[in-house]
């Protein structure tokens, strides 16, 4: 039987918060840490890539409860591999800390 290891089309990633500054906000970026990767250079593959944020909603909508925001990676965010990400609508503040979904596509290799 083959193994499920390797299968996978995204790798995971933290919301870690908004693009901020000492006074303000700014809810249309998103600031995302991808697992696995500590710095700029690592970080510079997932420019342009698509992001899902996957959530439950609390009733069904089309037959399934589970919904999605995507986003697209715009640029790293530091020396520490944090990566920017705009969303279709922006993340709810209740997904700071909660898992994205960093997709492999569209690739550039």
């Amino acid at each position: 039987m083959p193994s499920e290891a390797g299968h996978r089309l995204y790798v995971k990633g933290r919301h870690l918060g908004y693009q901020r500054s000492r006074h303000s906000t700014n809810p249309g970026t998103s600031l995302i840490k991808i697992e696995g990767v500590d710095d700029t250079n690592a970080a510079n593959f997932y420019l342009g890539k698509r992001v899902a944020y996957v959530y439950r909603g609390h009733r069904e909508i089309r037959g399934t409860k589970i919904r999605v925001i995507w986003g697209r990676v715009t640029r790293p965010h530091g020396n520490s591999g944090v990566v920017r990400a705009k969303f279709t609508q922006p993340l709810p503040a209740r997904s700071f800390g909660a898992s994205v979904r960093i997709m492999l596509y569209p690739s550039s290799i």
